[in-house]
């Protein structure tokens, strides 16, 4: 519950028992069962998952499901993303009697962040971040935080900092990549940036990205100089990092599940922790794998846990010799995304000297250049030399990509939502919602549920016109 007095900065950080292992807030992944067995391997304070200002402070259900936490959950900091300073501080409103601090996420990179403007695309709207905070610190009883990530340049993200800062965020968590540095293009994070901001600004500094090992952490604290390390990817595949322990798959798994079962939570969140602990373990047991993806419930999922349990013991223990893995498969380890291919990479597939596929610069196999052959407003290469096909074929997938729509997914099932629905959800999760808030209505679907029924009354109409 929030404290009658709101604290700030380094007396709000010391009041959490000075907190230096912290677990970042990851969509659908920081959930209660989560945090409480992040907790139990050494994390000092976990964050929420991030939740959408604007259904957060409509929708009921979705607030109830959000604000799933116990006692023992704390320090506890909800983070909410959105543009708006009154949505977010009617949600902040809303949730500050259930956490210690409210956080702003300014750090998403990701597609639906773009389309939402909100996370890191915020990030050359300094006037808009500048009044979200302010009102937050205005009229939240607790504290407000917020998660960035820096510019290329550095004196820009100094400056990006203190402006926050200025604003009334009392803790910064800096995550030390650009906003392009996602996917494939992830690299390394920068220390440099986040040790520059931390010895600009006068509040509590953690610093986020490139910790695998608790090695990392130690080493990040002293290099840095910041007063916490937060993880997230690290935290996925070893809920047991800062511990210092790298456990067998199996046995942290099921030790998840049980506190799943003490803490529910969708059977979605639950199969993509146990794909993520296990990783690499499934890329080498199949059958395994296929179990965990097709199971419909919390006991079928462990039973598949148990499967691969039953599969390593009886063919692999004793083996150490794990394709170049710093342990074993069945050991809970990093995944390290395989870097990018340069676009001047030759990977022409099965092509036959007389092509001279040496000579090609395309990144299209063969397999690939047919396919794309047989699509609609492909090209005409048939009389093209194999690397000319090649330039024309990569050039029209690439447009093609370009002009790909990318719709935000619902935040009830995961299907592409409705573009201006209320409640960001698919028709059918719409419906449901419609019907448990009565005072809040969906134009959208309700104006296209409207035309559909219209349509087949006039369809049902030329039925009997044409009986008759």
């Amino acid at each position: 519950m929030a404290s009658s007095k709101k604290l700030e900065g380094y007396e709000l950080f010391q009041s959490w028992g000075n907190p230096t292992k912290i677990v970042a807030p990851m969509v659908d992944q920081s959930e209660l069962a989560w945090r409480m067995l992040s907790r139990k391997y050494g994390a000092d304070l976990c964050y929420s998952p991030m939740f959408h200002s604007y259904v957060f402070a409509k929708d009921l259900q979705y607030r109830t499901e959000a604000l799933h936490t116990c006692p023992a959950d704390r320090p506890l900091i909800i983070q909410f993303c959105g543009n708006d300073p009154e949505t977010i501080v009617k949600a902040g409103k809303l949730a500050e009697e259930h956490c210690d601090a409210i956080d702003i996420n300014l750090g998403c990179p990701q597609m639906i962040a773009r389309r939402g403007n909100y996370g890191a695309f915020l990030e050359d709207k300094w006037e808009v971040i500048e009044a979200v905070v302010k009102k937050c610190h205005q009229e939240l009883s607790v504290p407000v935080t917020c998660k960035i990530r820096v510019f290329d340049d550095v004196k820009k993200s100094v400056e990006y900092a203190k402006m926050i800062e200025k604003a009334g965020c009392q803790l910064l968590t800096v995550h030390g990549r650009t906003k392009g540095m996602k996917g494939p293009k992830t690299g390394l994070a920068s220390w440099k940036h986040i040790k520059a901001i931390k010895d600009a600004v006068k509040i509590p500094v953690f610093a986020n990205g490139n910790i695998q090992y608790k090695e990392d952490y130690l080493r990040c604290m002293k290099e840095t100089g910041v007063d916490g390390v937060m993880i997230a990817e690290g935290s996925l595949r070893n809920p047991c990092l800062y511990a210092g322990i790298n456990p067998i798959v199996w046995d942290i798994s099921l030790e998840y599940l049980d506190l799943v079962d003490q803490y529910p939570c969708p059977t979605s969140y639950v199969r993509g922790h146990i794909f993520k602990m296990c990783h690499h373990a499934l890329k080498e047991h199949h059958e395994a794998r296929t179990a965990i993806a097709t199971a419909k419930s919390i006991t079928s999922i462990r039973q598949s846990v148990l499967l691969l349990k039953k599969i390593c013991t009886e063919t692999c223990t004793g083996t150490t010799d794990d394709q170049k893995l710093p342990f074993p498969h069945w050991i809970c380890q990093p995944y390290v995304r395989p870097p990018e291919k340069s676009d001047n990479n030759c990977i022409l597939d099965h092509v036959s000297d007389d092509h001279n596929e040496e000579t090609a610069t395309s990144k299209l196999s063969k397999k690939q250049m047919k396919k794309l052959m047989k699509r609609k407003h492909a090209p005409d290469v048939d009389k093209l030399t194999l690397e000319e096909k090649a330039s024309q074929l990569l050039a029209f997938k690439q447009k093609k990509v370009q002009n790909k729509v990318v719709y935000e997914k619902c935040v009830q099932c995961g299907n592409p939502a409705g573009q201006k629905c209320v409640f960001l959800s698919c028709k059918p999760c719409c419906k449901h919602r419609r019907s448990q808030v009565k005072n809040i209505k969906c134009e959208v679907h309700v104006q296209h549920h409207q035309r559909s029924k219209t349509k087949s009354v006039v369809d049902n109409e030329q039925v009997v016109l044409v009986d008759n």
